[in-house]
């Protein structure tokens, strides 16, 4: 279960790639069915998405909480001399 929340983007698209091979290599599929697993695989799609932005958020929002003012500005830069 840790594997699935930590890379659902991967899985999905495992999964999609393998939905259409199946639906290419077996000609004799009912349209309803490949119909019904493209909404499926739709709106799973969403659901992988809005997991994925919620990852970014957080990982931005903990990145942003350790800054402390420290950066480019507040490092010391060696002088030049000619």
């Amino acid at each position: 279960m840790q594997f699935i929340k930590a890379h659902p983007a991967r899985i999905y698209a495992v999964v999609v790639a393998a939905l259409a091979l199946v639906a290419h290599y077996v000609p004799g599929l009912p349209s309803a069915l490949v119909l019904g697993l493209v909404a499926a695989v739709l709106g799973t799609g969403e659901a992988v998405q809005r997991t994925e932005n919620g990852k970014t958020v957080a990982a931005g929002t903990d990145q942003g909480n350790d800054h402390d003012g420290q950066g480019d500005d507040a490092t010391p830069h060696a002088e030049v001399s000619e």
